[in-house]
């Protein structure tokens, strides 16, 4: 074969390795199926309890993305398009503000108040303040940003006076009144009312313009504040701002075309005049591939195309706000830009660095850094009002700073990253987020990092790297694992349910945190997110099981062992399994203060027994065979009529003879008996099974009610969902009768309200993530939907904008409480069902 012909085969294949990296690239953009399931809250940023980042409107660019919490996470998304700016993501009505008097948020500020009622012209500049106190803004209760002076009083009024000298050259400028107040306020500009309003108000704002900008004056003005308080928490806030906003009143809103969520990817599509946007966000967390599920960085893949054949100038462009690294808007940050393998990375974190020192419910992190790399584009630290004016004017970032601290709500630096594809008519790229925690969890009392960093050695540069080179690959896994999950929920109901699981997924990986203890045990921590804020919960672990039981046994293990050793530690000396191990992020041990004995037990026996059946051995069993004896002769001994005990559903009130309590405990004894059986104990197999027959077949006369079964054995005319049964059906231990099960569903089919079957007779309200676990135990796919509607038609039309709640009102659709929570892993259980039905054929 001469050279020529050589060259030209080598030429050929390049050139057919560039078509398919470019379809493949392509594919990046396109969903593996549309959805039409409008999610309450759209997952955009996302890897464990405080590396989340959610999008809770129906357009990307109606609001600012929001942390589950739900505190603000500032992000900017402008598309430049021949000079032309459309804004894809973040707030709609942008306005950047320069202090002229500041609240007390972003710096003290003195004045004079009083409790007492003053004369009538309190409020205007010549009145007598003798007897009048001195004191700092803001004014209220510590809970609240910038409190300086502190006052409570409950049915009481607070009068305050405060002066604020202007220049003509501010009295020029476009100003504005910014206030808060908790309970009702009226606030005035030199004696003229600009506001009264009842309730609560948080950094509202008016336009000093008409007669109130007629109302100051070069000099000393005097802005004065009614305050009054009812019960509980007050406030009162009030500054002068001016608008530095310039050119963003330019920039245009990018209309939506579409949003499709599937199981690791979000995907959007905008209009921007003759140019189409694609973004993507995408959280690689492939739930077989503990680095990455642990690695927390995102990708945000972006494409142009444009409409009408001609090419155009187009530039890309995305920034974050510090307020992403903090949980309270007045903690000072340090943003830098820093230089790692060659490679510009932005950084921003607070400058006090309380690590691992924010624990509880409803909190985001305020430790750790964000990261943003110039992966493909170029990034800069800067001014905002500086940075937009500049893109939006030449499509260009300014000269970046290096280092800026931002000691106050209104100085906060823009950091920016952009792309410019130049003239094109179509062009796509990607680049990477991330948040690196320093230190992720404390586990008795060591303090670790994720997974991914597990060797002490891998520093986030090296994930970024890893991420950066593996993106094709990865972003072709991620697409593997979006037609699994789907086709896979397809198959055991509709396309219905197979976009509440692809909805779902994110929102299940991204409540818990992976690591590997100083033992080398593989440790996968939940958070009770908007419920208590516990972590690794036994009674989170059991709901959300299915997920991983299906696709990944080794982190359903890896939550379950954690309690285990616990429970051995001699620090956990009670005869049944523990709640919890602490308060996320620190978990030292249990700190609910009351227990869920039959509860915990039986849900930690029926996961090991359907772990060791999945495993085909009691390998891991046998590791802790006498606790799961000792908590099996507890079920035994308790679970047949439960006393006044607590169960998972305890936000219902815990009853006395709980008849679902007692067929967790039944299962629990049977579940026992499989692992004996297993084990190859014929003895004790059949003394436990037995018994948990005889247990059941006593269950049914007692709960029996005519076509169903009660809520407590000692309650007539009542009735509750029997998810726990579903064990029954899939291990075949005939513990029940089938008709218990038959009888269950018919009966509940005719509870069912628009959005859902009630958890049980007492409430409206339910769990949708037991609606799942009842769905399951239908004999046909049919009557399994007639329970999945009801729960999609609630996500999609649910007026409370939050990562699904799985307690909501079946009659409202209105969430009751708990939200982004791990639990809805159970939703997978008809899926679950399904394959170890085929397993068994």
């Amino acid at each position: 074969m001469g050279i020529n012909m050589k060259k030209l085969i080598i030429l050929a294949a390049a050139f057919l390795m560039a078509v398919m990296a470019t379809a493949q690239t392509a594919e990046v953009f396109k969903p593996y199926r549309q959805t039409a399931l409008r999610l309450p809250s759209v997952p955009l940023l996302v890897n464990d309890p405080y590396f989340s980042i959610w999008s809770p409107y129906n357009e990307l660019n109606a609001g600012n993305p929001t942390h589950w919490s739900p505190r603000q996470k500032p992000f900017e998304g402008l598309l430049r398009v021949d000079g032309e700016v459309y804004r894809f993501l973040g707030a709609g009505s942008k306005m950047l503000l320069d202090v002229v008097a500041p609240l007390g948020a972003d710096d003290e500020w003195t004045a004079l108040y009083t409790e007492e009622q003053p004369a009538e012209g309190w409020q205007h500049p010549d009145f007598d303040t003798k007897g009048w106190k001195e004191g700092t803004g803001a004014f209220g209760t510590t809970d609240n940003p910038g409190v300086r002076t502190k006052w409570a009083a409950e049915n009481a009024d607070l009068y305050i006076r405060r002066t604020v000298t202007l220049t003509q050259e501010q009295l020029d400028a476009d100003l504005y009144l910014i206030y808060a107040h908790d309970d009702d306020g009226d606030i005035y500009v030199n004696g003229v009312l600009a506001k009264s309003e009842q309730g609560y108000r948080s950094s509202s704002r008016i336009p000093l313009r008409g007669k109130l900008k007629q109302a100051l004056h070069a000099g000393d003005n005097v802005i004065a504040m009614k305050l009054h308080n009812g019960i509980k928490g007050t406030y009162a806030d009030f500054g002068i701002y001016r608008n530095i906003s310039g050119n963003l009143t330019r920039v245009k809103k990018a209309k939506q075309l579409s949003v499709d969520v599937l199981a690791t990817s979000s995907y959007y599509t905008f209009e921007c005049g003759p140019v189409q946007l694609d973004v993507v966000f995408t959280a690689p967390m492939l739930i077989d591939d503990l680095d990455l599920i642990s690695t927390p960085i995102n990708y945000i893949s972006y494409q142009v195309r444009s409409t009408d054949g001609q090419a155009h100038d187009v530039q890309f462009y995305l920034s974050a706000n510090p307020l992403v690294a903090k949980m309270k808007a007045d903690q000072p940050t340090r943003s830098n830009v820093e230089q790692h393998g060659g490679l510009s990375y932005l950084k921003t974190g607070t400058i006090d660095q309380p690590i691992l020192a924010t624990k509880g419910d409803s909190r985001c992190i305020d430790w750790g850094y964000l990261y943003i790399p110039a992966i493909n584009g170029k990034v800069c630290l800067g001014k905002e009002n500086e940075v937009l004016n500049s893109f939006i004017t030449t499509g260009k970032l300014p000269a970046t700073q290096t280092d800026m601290v931002s000691r106050k709500t209104y100085d906060a630096p823009a950091l920016a990253y952009t792309k410019d594809f130049g003239k094109v008519t179509e062009g796509r790229s990607y680049m990477t987020v991330g948040y690196d925690e320093v230190y992720d969890i404390e586990y008795m009392y060591h303090r670790y990092k994720g997974y991914w960093a597990r060797d002490g050695k891998t520093t986030i540069f090296d994930a970024f790297d890893k991420l950066h080179r593996g993106y094709s690959s990865i972003m072709e896994r991620c697409r593997a694992l979006d037609k699994m999950i789907y086709d896979d929920a397809l198959a055991s109901g509709n396309e219905r349910y197979a976009e509440i699981l692809s909805a779902s997924y994110r929102q299940v990986m991204a409540a818990h945190k992976l690591f590997e203890d100083k033992d080398g045990n593989l440790l996968y921590f939940s958070k009770e997110n908007a419920s208590n804020g516990c972590v690794n919960t036994v009674d989170l672990t059991y709901p959300s099981a299915p997920i991983y039981l299906i696709y990944n046994v080794e982190l359903e293990k890896a939550m379950m062992t954690s309690i285990f050793d616990y429970s051995r530690s001699g620090r956990w000396t009670k005869p049944f399994a523990a709640h919890d191990l602490g308060t996320y992020p620190i978990a030292n041990g249990q700190v609910y203060a009351a227990d869920m004995p039959l509860e915990e037990a039986g849900n930690m026996i029926t996961l090991m027994a359907q772990i060791a059946m999945i495993e085909g051995n009691t390998r891991y069993a046998e590791r802790y065979w006498d606790l799961l004896q000792l908590w099996a002769d507890y079920l035994v001994d308790n679970g047949q009529d439960p006393v006044n005990q607590l169960c998972t559903d305890d936000f219902a009130g815990h009853w006395a003879h709980n008849s679902n309590l007692a067929v967790k405990a039944i299962m629990g004894v049977a579940g026992f008996g499989l692992l004996a059986q297993m084990r190859g104990d014929k003895a004790t197999a059949d003394r436990y099974l037995a018994k948990a027959r005889e247990m059941g077949a006593q269950w049914e006369k007692d709960a029996r009610e005519g076509d169903h079964y009660k809520l407590a054995f000692d309650r007539p005319d009542t009735w509750s969902q029997k998810y726990n049964i579903i064990w029954d059906k899939i291990w075949g231990t005939n513990v029940f009768s089938p008709k218990v099960i038959d009888r269950e569903l018919k009966y509940y089919l005719t509870k069912q309200n628009k959005y859902g079957l009630p958890l049980d007779s007492r409430k409206d309200y339910t769990k949708t993530d037991w609606i799942m676990w009842t769905a399951a135990m239908a004999k046909d796919t049919k009557t399994f939907l007639q329970f999945v509607d009801p729960v999609y038609d609630y996500i999609h039309e649910t007026p409370s904008r939050v990562p699904i709640s799985d307690w909501s009102n079946t009659k409202t659709a209105k969430m009751q409480g708990f939200k982004a929570r791990s639990v809805i892993g159970g939703y997978w259980m008809r899926v679950l069902v399904d394959k170890l039905n085929s397993k068994k054929q």
